[in-house]
């Protein structure tokens, strides 16, 4: 039983860890952060074909990547 409680609590820590994805983009003063989120490179391109801008500082595109679930962080 001991065995089991410890797999169980191994196998949660990892689902809750798999959730969370970081990725650094080009500019290193900044990377997306999403949980849940859609696949970044979709997201991203078409967030760039929404907002008409491949500037992703920009007020429009940050807003549309979190509504895909991505949020901008700086490092």
């Amino acid at each position: 039983m001991k065995r089991l409680i410890i797999v169980a609590a191994v196998s949660a820590a990892a689902l809750l860890n798999a959730a969370c994805v970081t990725v650094i983009g080009v500019d290193d003063d900044y990377r997306w952060t999403g949980e849940n989120a859609r696949p970044f490179d979709d997201a991203k391109r078409d967030c760039r074909r929404e907002t008409g801008s491949r500037e992703e500082g920009s007020t429009a595109f940050v807003t549309c990547m979190a509504d895909k679930g991505w949020t901008r962080v700086r490092d």
